[in-house]
């Protein structure tokens, strides 16, 4: 779900981009079926998630979730993430997520011919209402919150997983501040062992 940290960990190469933006949307072999270095991209988005999920700040952060959001927590922290991520002046103002945003859709377009038929639906809403800006303001970060509620199994739509990131909305931020830099890190070393050299930042 953190469409935005994944499209800023692959530091502006578009195979990369492309691959890590639709990993979630890859299943077994088809990964085969695509370039080495889309391949690559997957694979980076895999070795994120599991380190995001493993690190220590991101078990605290779902601490504050798991009342209002129970093993949906992980999922709502995703999207929290990118909204700390949107708004942190380390990394966006808004002029410049805006930039980002456009390079990042116009980027994915080459690739299209490609998607997964599942990503490429979800490529459509994500481009057509912008939700890498919206990720800045906490009424789009609402709305993806009830796109959670509507997917999820067991839980019921409701305003609580909005109401906890209000309650814990410093907290939550100290969480993501401390885990961006660490994520950072670990992603550009992860493409420099793969054979990726002179990374934009």
């Amino acid at each position: 779900m953190n469409f935005l940290a994944h499209a800023y960990l692959s530091f502006h190469e578009p195979d990369i981009l492309a691959g890590n933006m639709m990993a979630d949307f890859v299943r077994g072999k088809q990964m085969l079926s695509f370039s080495p270095a889309v391949q690559e991209g997957i694979r980076l988005h895999r070795a994120i998630d599991t380190f995001t999920d493993c690190h220590p700040e991101t078990r605290r952060a779902s601490g504050y979730l798991r009342k209002a959001c129970g093993r949906y927590s992980g999922v709502f922290l995703d999207v929290i993430y990118d909204h700390f991520l949107a708004t942190d002046p380390r990394y966006f103002t808004p002029d410049t997520l805006k930039s980002f945003s456009e390079q990042t859709y116009q980027t994915l377009t080459r690739f299209e011919a490609v998607f997964p038929p599942r990503f490429k639906q979800v490529f459509h809403y994500m481009q057509t209402q912008d939700w890498l800006t919206g990720y800045r303001e906490t009424e789009k970060v609402g709305f993806a919150f009830s796109g959670i509620y509507r997917r999820a199994s067991y839980l019921s739509e409701s305003d609580q997983a909005l109401r906890a990131l209000h309650e814990h909305y410093e907290a939550l931020r100290g969480c993501s501040r401390a885990f961006v830099p660490e994520v950072i890190g670990f992603a550009r070393k992860s493409l420099e062992a793969a054979g990726k050299r002179n990374l934009c930042p």
